[in-house]
């Protein structure tokens, strides 16, 4: 291999992929390093039971749109590897598995960036960072109290309900992860418990509709996040539950326990072997309600505007209130054997040597594009310009975006139009 690479990409995950088949249409070589292997967090970090809350026609990236027949399903987890697989072999990319990409830094004499692999140094001038955002397992240091024989798992190191010791199992966290995996050991008949924080859910269907096609009407997933109403803070918004398994459903935790998971409130401390909770149980529920309602609301709304002939759908009223339980939850009276972590992730940027980050440790980028070190680039963040970034339906409009910047820098007229280049964002 050549020393001096036009083009490095970092990952080779959708967003690393996406943006060597953009960068391959514009006559630009390109290389990806991948740590492991192509998908490999979609692979070895998913459930079994995992599938896609977006439906297959969402997934659209560049130059390869889902090939399957069940465009309004929901892949499950090998499908998505297999898809992505797929995608790899349609236009050949040049990518070297098992190469780990150890620090990116400037070269101290010449305009270039020196990329230290473990399979040896070599200079680019420009790199695509492509690792998305979800990095290292964040689990809370309270989870060191706990005694030697509680199995502790992070949600990404989860399999299935077989895989965990008898007993009740804890899981912390109502994010996607979380609620899913509670529904996964719910359905095979393990005794739950669930912490519920304060995320959001998100109707399944509404007035005849799945819900994603409402909004995907309605434009929502072409907002761009400079016009998005909360702007940055969108980022680190914690995902809305709601499940594509068995042909996508409403995730609805009342109903989970009117058949026996047992709801908590936040877990608040770990101490002596017990668990207490914040008081907090109604208050996380009423509120998840109250999104999925407004999303209803939006619909509405834009129903009424358009004129359009729809079903009409009584309001939502809950099915239950659950009891607040006991604050207090002991380990042995209560036989839990296992904690599942669905806490979230931390980024881990400390390998890229160079001054592209905010004081939290965020890249600092226009629409992927560096704002503080030339001919960098991000790809796969979570709403880098659209809820659809961190998604296979955004992938598409940030990889063209990024090649096109990519091939002025190159001097290599693009062969599409440049008018979505933002200049400013060039540093030109």
């Amino acid at each position: 291999m050549q020393s001096h690479l036009p083009v490095v990409i970092v990952g080779g995950g959708q967003a690393g992929l996406s943006v060597s088949y953009c960068l391959q249409q514009r006559g630009i070589d390109n290389i990806i390093f991948e740590k492991h292997k192509i998908a490999h967090a979609w692979r070895t970090k998913r459930w079994d039971s995992f599938c896609l809350v977006t439906p297959n026609w969402q997934c659209t990236l560049p130059g390869y749109h889902y090939p399957g027949s069940d465009k309004e399903g929901f892949m499950q987890r090998d499908e998505i590897v297999r898809y992505i697989e797929d995608y790899a072999r349609s236009f050949g990319p040049c990518i070297k598995e098992g190469v780990s990409v150890l620090s990116v830094r400037q070269h101290e004499t010449r305009n270039v960036f020196e990329v230290v692999t473990s399979i040896g140094t070599y200079t680019a001038d420009q790199v695509v960072v492509a690792t998305g955002g979800y990095h290292t397992p964040k689990i809370p240091r309270m989870a060191e109290r706990l005694p030697k024989s509680i199995v502790q798992l992070h949600s990404s190191e989860y399999q299935n309900a077989r895989s965990l010791p008898e007993g009740e199992v804890m899981v912390v966290g109502t994010g996607q992860s979380g609620c899913q995996i509670a529904e996964d050991l719910h359905l095979a008949e393990r005794k739950v418990h669930l912490c519920v924080g304060g995320a959001p859910r998100s109707p399944r269907e509404y007035r005849g509709k799945d819900v994603v096609d409402w909004l995907d009407q309605m434009g929502y997933y072409d907002i761009p996040i400079d016009e998005h109403p909360q702007k940055e803070t969108v980022r680190t918004k914690t995902n809305h539950y709601v499940t594509g398994r068995g042909g996508g459903r409403e995730i609805d935790l009342r109903q989970f326990a009117t058949e026996g998971m047992r709801l908590h409130g936040r877990l608040n401390t770990i101490q002596d072997n017990k668990f207490t909770f914040k008081a907090d149980l109604k208050e996380n529920l009423d509120y998840a309600d109250s999104v999925a309602e407004s999303i209803k609301g939006t619909i509405d709304q834009h129903i009424e505007k358009a004129k359009i002939d729809a079903p009409i759908e009584p309001a939502y009223k809950p099915i239950c209130e659950p009891e607040e339980t006991s604050t207090n939850l002991e380990l042995e009276a209560d036989k839990i054997s296992t904690i599942i972590w669905s806490t979230g992730y931390h980024t881990d940027f400390s390998w890229i040597e160079v001054p592209a980050f905010n004081g939290k440790g965020y890249p600092g980028h226009e629409r992927g594009v560096s704002t503080t070190v030339e001919n960098l680039y991000f790809v796969g963040l979570p709403w880098l310009y659209t809820w659809g970034s961190a998604r296979f339906s955004g992938i598409a409009r940030d990889a063209t975006y990024l090649a096109d910047c990519i091939a002025l820098k190159s001097k290599v007229l693009p062969r599409q139009s440049m008018k979505s280049v933002n200049a400013m964002a060039l540093g030109s």
